[in-house]
């Protein structure tokens, strides 16, 4: 327990802290505002611009020698560490995004009330709760809070059939994956003796030889990495993502796209590595059969798909395969030295990701207007003859999530096979670079329909100021982050190694 803890756990968890002010000021700013959306808009821009401000000062207040100290709260339920904290900063940044993104689309639908405002905040509520877990518990809480906004989410266009089918899939299938989690957590608490996930490491550690109790631990383990794999979306947990992604309206799905998956990134490494690392032979196997599905059902099935949201959605279940390949390159015949690099290349790719699906579905917003949504490849074609900027913008994406150079989501594809190379998984890097090129196919189709086809409207396309230099910066950052990565790469691996 650290010196801090008697002295201020609330200021440890101060940005969680203001986020539950603030969205609760945005509940009541809605109650009494008549016209409440420009207002109830600035007032969420301004709750994340404080969250950061107060991750920030946490931070800072933490730091000895340069170094920023791992501080517990609340009895040792909340953990205050760089990852957490960094994660979080890229959460708020991901959010804002989604509120700039979405404002028109959702106003132009008459969505944009209170409800989808302050929804979003606890959503991102519960992916800080997630990212800040030191036990069972507090994950399962943040977990639970996230979810249960993300479905009232789905569900916000209560006239659509389609969303309404949509939001009932993810909470029944979403439900059930609870129930795996909590079960799993149940069992690894029955070996153990504790809910607390650095209690439960040395529990392991002691159990080693204990042949009984380990065949117990292995059984919960295939529980939580059940759960695990749902949140994240990998095959064979994947069945949720196209149906949500279309049926959703593109504004939510953007939402489900982007923060969940750095919050699902933080509970592996937590439950995983913080906690089960001991367990490592056993959680890494599981992991190589989760990748090497999801890359190949994710980037085959998105080739026979005509909505471009229903393709993004198997191209996240193949992203999150590859992801994958960094968490299970981490230990090597029981020696850790490759870990910091593995798992650091695997948060590199994970934020590189979110920032690659916050630009393509901000895209699909921005080309969709009143009366019109843009979801199919049809409407992509002629792009570059009614707007060369944004043509320009989206070929970086695309050029980004097909891992081609000199984008990011190249470098970060070659850090996570470099990871599995190192590891001695020659095979798996193999395998993930053939479905690559699989995947690369549907990718550059869109850029053959905006740059070579003849547009269906040939009117110039147009959106709000704000939503247009955001998609430039969006673009150019995935561009600069391609060219420049050492900066971000270096503050991942400073992270992980902190854990």
């Amino acid at each position: 327990m650290s010196a801090h803890d008697a002295l201020n756990p609330f200021l440890i968890a101060l940005p969680e802290l203001v986020l539950l002010g603030g969205a609760c000021a945005l509940m009541l700013a809605d109650l009494f505002v008549k016209d409440s959306r420009g207002v109830s808009f600035i007032i969420a821009l301004l709750v994340l611009l404080a969250c950061a401000t107060a991750t920030i000062a946490v931070m800072s207040g933490t730091t000895v020698h340069g170094v920023v100290t791992v501080e517990y709260a609340f009895n040792g339920l909340y953990v205050a560490d760089l990852m957490g904290h960094l994660l979080k900063l890229c959460a708020y940044a991901a959010v804002a995004a989604a509120l700039v993104y979405s404002r028109q689309y959702m106003h132009d639908r008459g969505l944009l009330r209170g409800e989808f405002l302050t929804l979003l905040l606890f959503a991102l509520l519960g992916m800080m709760v997630m990212m800040s877990a030191n036990s069972f518990l507090t994950l399962y809480l943040g977990l639970e809070l996230l979810s249960l906004s993300l479905y009232a989410m789905v569900a916000l266009n209560r006239d659509s059939a389609a969303s309404t089918e949509a939001a009932m899939k993810y909470f029944v299938l979403g439900a059930l994956a609870s129930g795996l989690l909590l079960y799993g957590m149940s069992m690894i608490y029955g070996a153990t003796g504790t809910l607390t996930i650095p209690e439960v490491a040395k529990q392991i550690a002691a159990l080693a030889g204990n042949t009984a109790q380990h065949h117990l631990l292995v059984f919960g383990l295939v529980f939580v990495v059940s759960g695990i794999a749902f949140k994240l979306g990998v095959v064979p947990f994947h069945m949720w993502i196209p149906d949500v992604y279309e049926g959703a309206p593109t504004a939510v799905t953007l939402v489900i796209g982007s923060g969940p998956k750095l919050a699902a990134f933080a509970m592996a490494m937590r439950l995983l590595v913080n906690g089960m690392l001991d367990l490592a032979p056993d959680w890494q196997q599981m992991l190589v059969v989760l990748a090497v599905l999801s890359m190949a059902v994710g980037n085959i099935t998105a080739i026979a798909q005509t909505n471009v949201k229903r393709m993004l959605a198997y191209s996240t279940i193949a992203h999150m395969g590859f992801m994958l390949l960094g968490l299970l390159s981490g230990m090597v015949g029981g020696n850790t030295y490759t870990a910091g690099v593995a798992y650091s290349a695997s948060m590199f790719y994970t934020i590189v990701y979110v920032l690659m699906s916050l630009g393509a579905f901000g895209m699909l917003l921005y080309l969709s207007r009143s009366g019109f949504e843009c979801e199919t490849l049809d409407d992509m074609k002629g792009l570059n003859r009614r707007s060369p900027w944004f043509a320009f913008i989206m070929l970086v994406l695309m050029f980004s999530l097909a891992g081609i150079p000199p984008t990011a989501g190249f470098y970060a594809k070659l850090a996570v096979l470099s990871a599995a190379v190192t590891a001695g998984q020659v095979w798996l890097a193999v395998v993930a670079v053939m479905l690559s090129l699989v995947g690369a196919f549907y990718y550059l189709r869109i850029v053959k329909l905006m740059y070579f086809d003849e547009p269906k409207d040939s009117a110039p396309v147009e959106g709000p100021r704000d939503m247009r230099v955001l998609l430039s910066v969006n673009g150019l950052a995935v561009l600069g982050l391609g060219i420049l990565p050492q900066s971000l790469m270096a503050l991942c691996y400073i992270a992980i190694r902190s854990l």
